[in-house]
């Protein structure tokens, strides 16, 4: 195994655990904690990939703003009740197996696909002369402005409806 596939295997691991703790954990505060190394990871497989901007953003959006906000709103919520109530029920067989299943179909369906994508207009040298700044921005401006800007009207949304929940009723 060569240096780079034991960097990629140790992320690959390290996120599917910290994905599995942040699942886990009782404590939504933990939860969040673990999801801060999470997006630290992934920032970091970022770099491994060269996407130098891509890991700033994960770590400006994702490990900043967006763990702010689930850490407000969990400090918002009444989580007393939570608490003691009984999380996981008796059905938790049934749901174990179905996974298994789906899981299972899942390997099966993957396993027959294959993708070999077609090489696009920048490749690595064009990339390198032009700047990864200069070329996310032609591409996601050109070829993905629709779902960029379906994107950010979602996101427009959720701020309008954290607004809307959080505003203290006037009467």
């Amino acid at each position: 195994m060569t240096t780079p596939q034991l960097f990629f295997a140790y992320f690959a691991v390290a996120m599917t655990v910290l994905s599995l703790l942040v699942v886990t954990r009782r404590s939504p505060v933990h939860s969040i904690m673990w999801m801060l190394v999470l997006f630290i990871h992934i920032a970091a497989l970022y770099l491994f990939l060269n996407a130098e901007f891509l890991a700033a953003i994960q770590i400006i959006v994702y490990a900043g703003a967006i763990l702010v906000l689930f850490l407000f709103v969990i400090m918002m919520l009444n989580l007393k009740k939570e608490e003691t109530a009984k999380k996981y029920q008796a059905q938790w067989p049934v749901s174990a197996g179905i996974a298994i299943i789906l899981a299972a179909f899942l390997v099966l369906i993957l396993g027959k696909i294959v993708v070999l994508p077609s090489l696009g207009e920048y490749s690595i040298e064009a990339v390198k002369t032009e700047g990864i700044m200069m070329t996310t921005g032609k591409v996601l401006y050109t070829e993905f402005l629709l779902p960029f800007e379906i994107a950010s009207i979602v996101l427009l949304v959720a701020i309008i409806g954290a607004v809307v929940l959080a505003k203290k009723r006037i009467e």
